[in-house]
């Protein structure tokens, strides 16, 4: 009975003390849980972000893809979900639909601008492959649709404003910023205005001695003051915020040096629906791309302070992140239900596609790519399919059918960018390979060739882009069990031709019969927690 009574109490003293221990280890955690910089570890450049209520809406560059302008949407400036693109395509032009050897690596659309405004969201974005300024129009930012209106000439790196007095504006330039009206609907340019300067040298803040000059436009009104964010780099430093601030719009300007740490910069501000401020910047993290950090903001004499004694700050007192997957990148099993999109919003197809070329009920369950035409290069294939490599490391997977290949065909799994890497299956003769390409000298090199005797394989690129390391390696399986690496390691590089982030790509190309098909049967993502 003793026995009975005692363990009873224990018992007792158990259901009462356990809930009270994972109390204090909650609270005792507590600190860990905050959000940490960079709050995106993944190549999400030239930010622009509103909040509607209590949402956030962020766009961003993609530049060459399609669709093109990402849409996301957070409710803690922390954990982001792609929603919704601006455009499909941008334009139907040989440079865009990789025809003749043209491309438009680089180019496409750039750094966008976002508003809301009575009851209408506005994107904007400019493009050196088309020379022109685009306005899209929605009253639905998740669901659209858009409506566009564009017009030349393209205003690089312009900010959409629209001022109390009803009147609407871009401002724009690079080093001398100018102010341009618009119509009262942003479609056009407002007939009979004139172009103005507001400021001649907007780089002067950072010092004499600049290389890249001021640009990055992105203006706010904040208790009936304007001010305008910049970037500029000084020769020998690093990339650099300045703001400059005025009572009107046209100026008189006073510049300030507003952050110089880590190279973080070029963004703007938000404010919480409790009275917090953040800037929103970015910063060139090596291969996985430009990657966004939040930066507190103090009011002091009707400035914006920012960071924490001018350094960004590791933790960020916001929810932390649940994560990039499924998000900004995520698995995809091809299989598709009646109403769902054809193909989930993270993926976006390299260039425009050749939307009679993929399929994805040829084969339910799979995707199928079929080729068109003869290609000589993977940065000239049309229908590559990608999306984002994530940082501080991650893997790629796919398994894919190659019983329609034809001789001259090769399909697989890339990671893109100008020095690009390669896994797949190459068919000559009838005889089919694992390949793996490295063109880390910016010439494609065949490293290791191994005879397929099989009509199917699996195959993994891992990425590593912690403290910059910038690897990938390649493997290859045949029961999706046991990998086996294959070719070399590739030292990735983010180069400006490119000017985007390593992203995973499926793809298949033809160099000597069109027709040749293969079938993908699910690419899987996964992200490796490694400190940075």
């Amino acid at each position: 009975m003793k026995h009975v009574i005692l363990s009873s109490c224990r018992n007792f003293l158990l259901v009462l003390l356990v809930p009270l221990l994972e109390c204090i280890t909650f609270l005792a955690g507590a600190q860990s849980w905050k959000a940490r910089n960079p709050v995106v570890f993944a190549d999400v450049p030239d930010m622009s972000i509103i909040r509607v209520k209590d949402v956030y809406y962020m766009s961003s560059t993609t530049m060459h893809m399609s669709p093109g302008v990402p849409i996301m949407k957070s409710k803690d400036l922390v954990s982001w979900q792609l929603v919704n693109y601006a455009y499909d395509t941008l334009a139907d032009i040989d440079a865009l639909n990789l025809v003749d050897g043209k491309n438009s690596y680089g180019r496409g659309s750039w750094a966008s601008s976002m508003r809301f405004h009575h009851g209408t969201y506005y994107v904007t974005t400019f493009a050196q492959t088309t020379g022109k300024t685009y306005i899209f129009t929605t009253r639905n930012i998740e669901k659209g649709p858009w409506k566009v209106s564009s017009f030349k000439p393209s205003y690089h790196d312009h900010t959409l404003f629209f001022d109390d007095d009803g009147r609407v504006y871009l401002v724009y330039g690079v080093g001398t910023l100018r102010l341009v009206e618009l119509t009262a609907d942003a479609s056009g340019i407002k007939p009979g205005t004139t172009e103005q300067v507001i400021i001649e040298d907007a780089s002067a803040p950072a010092g004499p001695d600049v290389g890249l000059k001021a640009e990055g436009s992105q203006l706010f009104k904040v208790n009936g003051k304007y001010y305008l964010f910049n970037i500029t780099w000084p020769k020998g430093g690093m990339r650099t915020v300045v703001i400059h601030r005025a009572d009107k719009i046209t100026g008189p300007y006073e510049g300030r040096l507003a952050l110089q740490d880590l190279g973080v910069a070029q963004g703007g501000l938000i404010d919480t629906p409790d009275g917090n401020w953040y800037a929103y910047l970015f910063r060139d993290f090596g291969a996985v791309g430009r990657i966004p950090y939040l930066v507190p903001v103090q009011w002091v004499d009707g400035w914006p302070i920012l960071g924490q004694k001018g350094k960004v700050p590791v933790e960020l007192n916001l929810p932390s992140s649940r994560g990039l997957v499924p998000g900004i990148v995520a698995s995809d099993e091809f299989n598709r239900r009646k109403l769902d999109r054809p193909l989930p919003l993270v993926w976006q197809w390299n260039h425009n596609p050749d939307n009679t070329l993929w399929s994805l009920a040829a084969r339910p369950g799979y995707l199928r790519l079929t080729t068109g035409r003869i290609d000589t290069s993977f940065l000239q294939a049309r229908n590559t399919l990608t999306q984002r490599t994530i940082g501080p490391a991650c893997s790629g997977i796919t398994f894919l059918d190659v019983s329609n290949m034809k001789d001259g065909d090769f399909a697989g799994l890339a990671v893109l960018q100008k020095r690009y890497g390669l896994v797949g299956v190459k068919m000559s003769n009838g005889t089919k390979s694992i390949v793996m390409v490295s063109a880390e000298t910016e010439r494609p090199v065949e490293i290791a060739r191994l005879p397929l005797r099989l009509n199917a394989v699996f195959l993994k690129i891992e990425c590593v882009f912690n403290e910059r390391n910038d690897t990938a390696s390649f493997f290859y399986s045949l029961d999706g069990e046991s990998w086996m690496t294959i070719g070399a390691q590739l030292k990735m590089s983010y180069t400006l031709p490119h000017f985007m982030g390593y992203r995973y790509g499926i793809f298949q190309y033809a160099s000597q019969h069109v027709g040749g098909s293969v079938d993908f049967d699910f690419f899987r993502i996964q992200g490796h927690r490694e400190e940075n």
